[in-house]
């Protein structure tokens, strides 16, 4: 992943990372609550060597002498011969090792100091064993460890108390600030580290980026997503300043320059529009374009090719008995089902009755015939289709077309699905000529703004009607229709 994927983690799933954060905040808090305190008194101790002569080089000696020793001394302090007595002198309730646990004891480099730590729950018994181990501690070493066999002989060796412990006024464990700290930063690590595990295992499409990673087509565009759509499909028609709705138009610009191709003269600009699995909007998405392509002047005809499921007569308000579906088995004509939608340039040919073969049917001569009929006399024909994972029925069309039109839909559609739907085409033969992503966030790291995308370098929203479109009026004597009232539910 690049520096902008794990910027844009980050803004994606802050509120996780906050959240676990504070929760690691509060983990410290409660570890510091629970914690008995713990309190530490120290004792220091000098080593030296008694010398009665007082001589330098003697002195030199004894001081060398006395820090070579230390070491040794250190490493006794922790045994039972120092802490029983300590133990029986103050009256503890533990043992000599249980007490040598809270005990440490340390020298400084190059020093004769021993310093000896006690740690304990209570600041007032910290100190007196302090004490008491230093105390234990010089009478072992004075008056059995370093001592000359003779009568009146004293021991080499002497240990001076220099620091006695006192009693410690703050505890220092728990450290609050250390364990918040701590506690936010453990929460913070874990925050990032779940966002990013989260976002490489989804696997679904959230935003353009995503979508652009799978394929080289061009992207035509994106949709917002809308809370209306299922009460106003038809955006650009109900609402023509809508910013969805514009959307729309800036995705007929960016098809008006996609057609423009060496395949227009020969299959004309036709293109099938599909998606990989069900409910990612393609027929509203259809439907919207077609109208928004009419607004430009051009002749459009709308031909809807899902013979399994089809919507697009329920969304323009249309008369659906009859259609394609009727004039693929010859039973009627281009003219009769053909039905315009309003006063525009849109003209409409529904699905007509459901049949028990759909891919045979749009894989006939006679689905070959009709299209070529159509480029005749339409600038553009959109053909919606069912998803390209479930039938063959967007493939087999699409050989006869400019290619496909891929929709996606942005927390919908998984990659894998996608990246299948576009090997299927391809294995029949289509061709991807762009994708759309529907249901885009509004807000977010993942939002959609309507100048994104290849219309706002254009100047999208008002593209002029090529100055060879031919503009009659009606095609083949068509009957003519009302628009639809946007009342139906959006696919």
């Amino acid at each position: 992943m690049e520096l902008r994927d794990y910027v844009r983690i980050l803004h994606k799933n802050w509120i996780l990372i906050v959240a676990i954060a504070l929760l690691g905040l509060c983990g410290g808090a409660v570890a510091s609550i629970l914690t008995t305190p713990q309190y530490e008194a120290s004792t220091q101790l000098y080593v030296s060597v008694r010398n009665e002569t007082q001589a330098s080089g003697d002195l030199v000696q004894g001081s060398n002498f006395a820090r070579q020793s230390v070491q040794s001394y250190v490493n006794i302090v922790g045994t039972e011969s120092v802490l029983g007595p300590v133990v029986e002198e103050l009256g503890l309730t533990e043992t000599s090792a249980s007490l040598a646990k809270r005990v440490a004891a340390s020298t400084p480099l190059n020093t004769s100091l021993v310093d000896v730590t006690v740690t304990d729950d209570d600041p007032v018994q910290a100190a007196e064993i302090a004490n008491a181990v230093g105390a234990s501690f010089s009478n072992l070493v004075q008056d059995q460890l370093e001592v000359i066999e003779s009568a009146d002989a004293v021991s080499p060796v002497k240990m001076t108390m220099v620091q006695p412990a006192t009693v410690p006024e703050a505890p220092v464990s728990p450290r609050v600030p250390m364990n918040l700290a701590l506690g936010a930063l453990v929460g913070l690590a874990l925050g990032v580290g779940i966002s990013v595990l989260r976002t490489v295992l989804d696997t679904r499409i959230h935003s353009l980026h995503d979508i652009e990673q799978l394929t080289d087509a061009p992207m035509l565009g994106g949709i917002a997503y809308d809370e209306d759509a299922s009460s106003r499909p038809l955006i650009v028609h109900a609402d023509p300043r809508n910013p969805r709705a514009e959307s729309f138009r800036k995705l007929r610009t960016n098809l008006q320059f996609l057609a423009v191709s060496a395949d227009s003269d020969v299959r004309g600009r036709s293109f099938v529009v599909s998606s990989a699995g069900p409910g990612e909007g393609k027929s509203t998405t259809t439907a919207n374009l077609a109208i928004a392509l009419t607004e430009s002047g051009a002749r459009v005809a709308l031909i809807d090719a899902d013979l399994r499921l089809p919507k697009i007569a329920d969304y323009m308000g249309l008369e659906g008995g009859a259609g394609l579906s009727d004039v693929l088995i010859g039973r009627a004509q281009p003219t009769d089902v053909l039905q315009r939608w309003g006063s525009s340039q849109l003209f409409v040919l529904p699905a007509g009755r459901i049949p028990p073969n759909p891919s045979e049917l749009l894989g006939s001569k006679a689905m070959t015939n009709l299209l070529d009929l159509l480029h005749t006399h339409f600038d553009y024909v959109l053909i919606d289709s069912p998803p390209l994972l479930l039938v063959t029925d967007a493939a087999v069309v699409a050989k006869h077309t400019n290619g496909v039109i891929l929709v996606a839909s942005s927390g919908a559609t998984r990659k894998p699905e996608f990246e299948m739907a576009v090997k299927t085409l391809e294995a029949a033969g289509g061709q991807l000529r762009g994708f759309i992503v529907t249901m885009l966030p509004t807000k977010g790291p993942d939002s959609y703004g309507y100048g994104y995308g290849y219309g706002s370098y254009y100047g999208a929203g008002t593209a002029a009607v090529p100055d060879d479109v031919e503009q009659s009026d009606q095609p083949f004597g068509t009957k003519q229709q009302s628009p639809a009232p946007e009342s139906e539910s959006a696919q």
